[in-house]
């Protein structure tokens, strides 16, 4: 199938291996926050463990949140995560005996909890979703920051936690503590609704994989403070044991959710929103539409092929044509569609992406692309059909110059002769009368300059070397019949240019060598023919007085023609007193 097909993997664009460095550099300045940490935690700590503990559960966020960004850099769950690994470091600080840290950790200690609401309500794009999650998750950071104030503000509190106290008020922080509590239960309740509302609208695999995590999430957030409040009092557990069990729980929320995200297919359907980003991006970086939607989808082969409705096929970005794979094989086609109207497909492999969902979400998100770009393609394949149906006029016109060329050399040139010999049997005769003899030998003569003619007329149509021989001996032969002295450099691998571009690169010689000889009062020529990355070059030059102009006579002007319909370029440098290079460029794929 042409242009079923991409050629090995999309090539990693320049903003994501920056985005790679910047985590690598991310992953090693929090790992030195995580050593300072322990420096500092371990000795002063009545059970060193504790910061280990910490320090352990911040690298499961890291780890996890660094997988997820690099793996899907414009998914913000990644980010998220990094989020939550900093506010685990920073409650640890608590643990240190430098006044300042200890501060520091006692301001963000229950920041974690409000990652944990951020991340449920994030889940699987990264992205909130609507205006009353948005105010949710913007209540749960309040919660955890602001409404957490009265509890180190107006608490009396030993060394070094005084550092934060203002003035010794436990009814105000008990009241702090309240109302922390009933809008902390306001932020779970929503969320929990919130939550209810998106498992009901999933289909059921989905929501198989949703429920427990969205379980697993909401009872985490909820276990930190009822294991403090109330099934420490009540199963009299220590207050060591309580700590190690929450940091247990949260350490559990990054890896569930890596796994939510690995599982269900979500990892595409957070991709499939995030090319809402790409049709977002601007400049000349941004990767093509094909490039988008594999990487999107996770399959290297994915074409996307536009129709063209006045020729009723499909064509690929190059204008090239497009089938689209039979129902039931390894290929598989899903048809993009803009308000009922049919703009292009996008064709997969039905091997690797067996549910054909992914492919028709993201076919949505990007339908208006398509029908962009389909433009485009259009454009290019009528250029192409134009292009190749002007090539098709220069071939026959060639192939009846070679006609013309063989008739005449096998026909009338045949004749000329047998007339030469004719005419020499009758001088020659013994019998002859002198008259007769001067009447055969002018008739000779006659015949013999019209033979040349002929032969010179031949030449002139299509010469017999590039007929018989190909472009590089007919060029030998062009050279070797100079008048001036020439230099030829020839790397042409006969049968890999076309009779197209061999007739049409020798035409090109013969005018560029014609005018040097006549006009350009040269001591020396050069000549250059030359394959490279499928085009054939032509070079021809000389070191006489320059000052020639494309647009001076008829031959360069239909060289010209004949080089642009076979997609060729043809350039003219001629700089008065410098002499004149003529150079061409055909693609030998004509």
């Amino acid at each position: 199938m042409p242009g079923s097909s991409m050629a090995g993997s999309p090539v990693t664009p320049t903003a994501a291996r920056s985005t790679h460095r910047a985590l690598v550099l991310l992953v090693a300045a929090v790992a030195l926050a995580a050593a300072l940490e322990l420096a500092l935690g371990l000795g002063p700590a009545e059970l060193p463990w504790e910061t280990s503990l910490f320090v352990l559960v911040a690298g499961i966020y890291l780890g996890a949140g660094i997988l997820a960004w690099w793996w899907r850099p414009s998914n913000q769950l990644g980010a998220i995560m990094v989020v939550g690994c900093l506010s685990v470091l920073n409650a640890g600080l608590a643990l240190t005996a430098l006044p300042v840290l200890v501060a520091a950790g006692t301001v963000g200690a229950t920041v974690i909890l409000a990652v944990m609401v951020h991340l449920l309500h994030a889940f699987p794009s990264g992205r909130i979703r609507s205006r009353v999650s948005r105010w949710t998750v913007i209540a749960g950071y309040t919660v955890s920051l602001v409404l957490q104030a009265p509890q180190y503000l107006f608490a009396p509190a030993p060394p070094p936690y005084h550092l934060l106290a203002v003035a010794d008020r436990p009814a105000l922080a008990a009241a702090g503590t309240v109302v922390q509590a009933a809008v902390g239960a306001v932020v779970m309740v929503v969320t929990t609704v919130i939550l209810v509302h998106r498992l009901r609208g999933a289909d059921l695999p989905r929501r198989r994989v949703l429920a427990p995590l969205y379980t697993y999430g909401v009872v985490a957030v909820l276990f930190i403070p009822v294991s403090a409040n109330l099934v420490r009092p009540v199963l009299g557990l220590s207050p060591e044991a309580v700590g190690a069990t929450q940091l247990a729980v949260i350490g559990g929320v990054p890896l569930a959710f890596c796994l939510g995200l690995l599982r269900g297919g979500f990892a595409r359907t957070g991709e499939v929103e995030e090319l809402g980003a790409w049709l977002g991006g601007t400049g000349t970086a941004r990767t093509t539409l094909t490039e988008a939607l594999a990487r999107t989808l996770g399959d290297p082969t994915l074409l996307v092929a536009f129709w063209v409705p006045d020729e009723q096929r499909y064509v690929d970005a190059d204008g090239h044509p497009v089938r689209l794979p039979l129902v039931g094989g390894e290929r598989a086609a899903v048809e993009v569609r803009v308000e009922q109207r049919r703009v292009g497909a996008i064709i997969y492999d039905a091997t690797l992406l067996a549910d054909p969902e992914p492919v028709r979400a993201a076919g949505r998100v990007v339908a208006l692309a398509v029908d962009r770009e389909r433009l485009t393609a259009q454009l290019r394949s009528s250029e192409r059909a134009l292009r190749e149906s002007r090539e098709r006029l220069v071939e026959a016109g060639d192939r009846e110059r070679r006609q013309i060329a063989q008739d005449l050399h096998d026909g009338v040139q045949a004749q000329l002769v047998v007339l030469a010999l004719d005419a020499q049997r009758i001088a020659a005769d013994p019998a002859a009368t002198p008259s007769t003899v001067e009447a055969a030998t002018r008739l000779r003569t006659g015949i013999d300059d019209a033979a040349g003619e002929v032969r010179r007329f031949v030449h002139g149509v299509m010469p017999a070397p590039l007929l018989e021989r190909g472009l590089s001996a007919a060029t030998e032969d062009l050279v070797d019949r100079l008048p001036l002295p020439t230099h030829l450099e020839l790397d042409v691998t006969e049968r890999t240019v076309p009779p197209a571009v061999e007739s049409t690169a020798y035409f090109i010689l013969t005018e560029a060598l014609a005018n040097a000889v006549r006009h350009a009062r040269a001591n020396q020529l050069w000549v250059r023919l030359a394959v490279n990355d499928g085009r054939l070059e032509v070079e021809v030059g000389d070191d006489g007085v320059g000052g020639a102009h494309p647009g001076h006579g008829l031959g360069l002007r239909g060289l010209a023609d004949r080089v642009d319909v076979l997609g060729g370029e043809l350039r003219l440098d001629s700089p008065p007193g410098r002499g004149t290079r003529l150079s061409a460029e055909l693609p030998c794929a004509s």
